[in-house]
């Protein structure tokens, strides 16, 4: 391959993997300076010229001007003026005063002094040099690709292909990376076949030396929200509000939801003709149940409807800032439903509202008042 067809392909793969042109021609040279000063035991100072247009490479030699040789990075010229060098340049790259003058007469000290040293087989290290550097900035801008493509995907939910497991993790490939998906992440009871989708919740995405980390999950209350959000279309253009999503993975959800427009019930429009909508949700969630919860500015309105299945609940908040406490009084034949199985429903109504509910059945605030 000429030097034309070398800058052409270049090119081409610069604009194909969208790597920085002054970056990879800045790295082909450092790695030919090194590769000059390796292959032909040079000491002195080097510089390497890559014609973009004809792809010629050219190896400039040049001597720093001192009036005593030195060591360090710094000297001083005739008037006393602090002259810094290259900590690189060493005696081999320096060139005494009274034998530059000789050769560039009038000549200073701090100057320089250049010429050619191409080696008539420098093609051969060069195409070899310039090949690595290509590869390693191919790989870096893909990996940087793939971070940038990834980075604003946390919190959402992606579809991949159930790739790989092992003992502890599930390998979902989502295309240009595999997610990890932890085994615990799972939702409880569910079982999955190698090569199917499976949608996910992304919960992490954090870069490394190898590209992006993306951990997700099943198990998250977002998993439940974004569900939502991709099967309800009202939720995407604003028709209707999701406020809130408290979850146990596995056994129950509860979803507050409210509608911008008084005509569209959001329970309703959540629900679908026959339950169509939220069976989608309810497959994907392996049978985990679903409350849907109308949401209220009126805290002990919202805290009554988050109680369901429980009804005829009477709520009192004794503390709405900062501790944010509320009674509910519940009759004895709804006590059971308020609290719930193992008190799963008292807890995820809690998470909902972001209140300390306390429950209390009318009989024992009849005996409380009786006491006193």
């Amino acid at each position: 391959m000429n030097g034309k067809e070398f800058i052409k392909a270049l090119k081409n793969i610069i604009e194909e993997k969208n790597i920085d042109e002054d970056t990879v021609y800045d790295a082909m040279e450092q790695g030919l300076i090194t590769a000059y000063k390796k292959n032909y035991n040079s000491k002195t100072n080097v510089k390497v010229l890559i014609d973009r247009a004809t792809g010629e490479f050219r190896v400039i030699r040049y001597y720093v001007v001192v009036e005593d040789y030195i060591e360090g990075d710094e000297s001083t010229d005739e008037e006393g003026n602090i002259i810094y060098l290259d900590p690189e340049i060493n005696e081999d790259a320096q060139l005494l005063l009274e034998d530059a003058e000789k050769m560039v007469p009038g000549i200073k000290v701090g100057e320089t002094i250049e010429e050619e040293v191409t080696p008539k087989d420098f093609g051969r290290v060069a195409a070899s040099t310039c090949k690595q550097v290509v590869t390693q900035k191919i790989r870096e801008a893909e990996r940087n690709s793939i971070i940038n493509e990834f980075a604003d995907k946390q919190d959402e939910l992606m579809v991949g292909i159930l790739a790989m497991e092992d003992n502890r993790n599930y390998y979902i490939d989502l295309g240009r990376t595999r997610a990890i998906l932890p085994k615990t992440e799972m939702i409880p009871g569910e079982e999955v076949k190698m090569g199917s989708s499976i949608k996910v919740y992304i919960s992490k995405v954090e870069a490394n030396n190898k590209g992006p980390l993306v951990l997700c999950t099943r198990k998250h209350y977002g998993f439940v929200k974004r569900l939502f959000e991709s099967e309800i279309p009202e939720l995407q253009d604003g028709t209707l509000e999701l406020h809130a999503v408290a979850r146990e993975a596995g056994i129950r959800s509860k979803v507050a939801v409210s509608s911008t427009n008084d005509r569209i019930d959001p329970i309703g429009t959540c629900i679908g003709e026959r339950g169509s909508r939220i069976a989608n949700i309810l497959k994907e969630l392996n049978g985990e149940k679903v409350d849907l919860v109308l949401w209220s500015e009126d805290n002990s309105e919202y805290i009554k409807n988050a109680l369901s299945p429980a009804k005829d609940v009477i709520v009192s908040i004794l503390e709405e800032e900062k501790e944010r406490v509320a009674l509910a009084i519940v009759n004895d034949d709804n006590l059971s439903l308020a609290i719930g199985k193992k008190g799963i429903n008292i807890k995820l109504a809690s998470k909902l509202t972001k209140f300390k509910i306390n429950i209390k059945t009318m009989t024992q605030i009849q005996e409380e008042g009786n006491a006193e």
